[in-house]
């Protein structure tokens, strides 16, 4: 599956396909080069969601983690981690990424690499390319076999 948005503030519209595309899967690893767009992605995802708090860029936390109330009207999460510092995967581990993982909530992983022995086939994996001028590119590298296109 891809989209293309003329700007990265033009995500939103295309939030209810992405979530159709994910399907239960909750867990999602965004590559893409410095700019591509990647907290950009996770700030109108938490914006669609309607999280009490606005997301910002964990590059100093390393992980932020927001609440939203979800469609039965109960406290759900989404976190957002970002390993761009992370130098091996067990700096992913001792971040607590296995628990984050196994969790119900949603989570978000940019620069996912060191992050990949933990990945499972429920990761979903999206690239994010700059697409001309202010455009991008955002593509599932690996839909759901269960989904029907939309």
């Amino acid at each position: 599956m891809e989209w293309i948005v003329q700007e990265p503030e033009a995500i939103i519209g295309i939030l209810p396909d992405v979530l159709h595309a994910l399907g239960n899967r909750r867990k999602v690893a965004l590559y893409g080069a410095m700019g591509a767009g990647k907290t950009t992605f996770v700030r109108m995802f938490c914006a669609f969601l309607q999280t009490a708090d606005p997301a910002a860029s964990p590059s100093f936390s390393l992980v932020n983690t927001y609440t939203y109330i979800d469609a039965s009207g109960a406290p759900a999460q989404v976190h957002h981690l970002d390993l761009y510092r992370l130098q091996s995967p067990s700096e992913a581990y001792d971040i607590g990424l296995e628990d984050l993982l196994d969790d119900p909530w949603y989570c978000f992983i940019e620069w996912p690499e060191h992050a990949e022995p933990f990945f499972d086939d429920q990761i979903v994996k999206i690239q994010m390319e700059i697409f001309g001028e202010s455009g991008r590119r955002i593509l599932i590298l690996n839909p759901n076999p269960d989904q029907k296109s939309i």
